[in-house]
């Protein structure tokens, strides 16, 4: 039985084949309308989403199945104590697969340990969030032609943020790709993620301002601040409005400079951006869906060969 906890669950030739696969079924929706007929998909968000769980859910109706779960962790046993390890042990007698998104990091592989079905994390902490990392992967794949010898530049909260955590692990796989970090120093990228890429030998560099960065850049992941991941109220405000990118800064980048973001935003991208041909932020939601009915459908041992 195989989980996707991390994007490494997947080799590169697996994410290949599973892209390939969101390509077919964007290209044929009604070839997989009845692909996972009489099988259940549980959501178990211990906290709140938006995206990622309604992707999820739609994901798996459009694959023929069907939906149980609950919206946060306030409403399910957990409030009154139970373990992640119960509350998977009792899903895997009424679902076939499952989507998990926790507050606390490995909470996701705690799960799996003790899971009875496949295993999905959705979000642990600040840790990772591979789902997303393999939406963010497809629409780089989709915009550029490919995943390979380009300059990615992650800008915002580097170190609570899983996505860029998730993203810099995956494409660090890949030939010839080189980081640019961009964030204030008290947000920097976790020594762990650089010294993974200097153990690798892949480039990156380290900035304060946006300005200095775009220019250089092939892919711009924005991310907002999370005021969820402060302890400190005062620094949160200090720090959340620290990058704004407007078409003043947007206009020094490459034409080809596409902009992504794991969305929500608050404020980091200014509404001006949206109608601007390199936006892909909305793109990658689209893609969303249809790289987890993808996953869900690898994951499940139904993906054609």
């Amino acid at each position: 039985m195989k989980h996707l906890l991390t994007p490494q669950d997947f080799t590169v030739e697996e994410l290949e084949k599973l892209f390939l696969l969101a390509d077919d079924m964007e290209a044929h929706p009604t070839k997989y309308a009845h692909a996972c007929e009489g099988k259940k998909l549980a959501t178990l968000f211990f906290e709140p989403s938006t995206r990622t769980r309604l992707s999820h859910e739609t994901a798996m109706l459009n694959l023929g199945g069907s939906v149980i779960g609950f919206p946060s962790g306030g409403v399910s046993s957990a409030s009154k104590g139970e373990s992640v390890a119960d509350t998977i042990r009792v899903i895997s007698c009424f679902a076939d697969i499952a989507a998990i998104r926790h507050p606390k990091e490995g909470a996701a592989a705690v799960a799996a340990q003790y899971s009875g079905i496949p295993v999905i994390n959705a979000g642990d902490g600040g840790h990772q969030h591979p789902t997303q990392t393999l939406l963010d992967l497809q629409t780089i794949r989709r915009l550029k032609g490919g995943l390979e010898h380009m300059t990615i530049g992650l800008c915002g909260d580097l170190k609570f943020g899983r996505t860029v955590h998730s993203l810099v692990s995956a494409m660090a796989r890949y030939e010839g790709i080189r980081f640019v970090f961009i964030s204030p120093d008290e947000l920097r990228m976790p020594d762990y993620v650089s010294d993974m890429l200097r153990d690798r030998n892949i480039p990156f560099e380290e900035v304060t301002r946006l300005e200095d960065a775009i220019p250089q850049l092939d892919i711009l992941y924005m991310t907002r601040v999370q005021k969820e991941r402060f302890f400190n109220e005062e620094d949160y405000i200090r720090l959340k409005d620290f990058y704004i990118l407007d078409k003043r800064k947007l206009s020094a980048a490459r034409p080809d400079c596409y902009i992504l973001h794991p969305l929500p935003r608050v404020g980091e991208i200014a509404p001006e951006i949206d109608d601007d041909p390199r936006a892909a932020y909305f793109l990658q939601v689209r893609y969303g869906v249809l790289v987890r009915m993808a996953a869900i459908l690898t994951l499940l041992g139904l993906a054609p060969d």
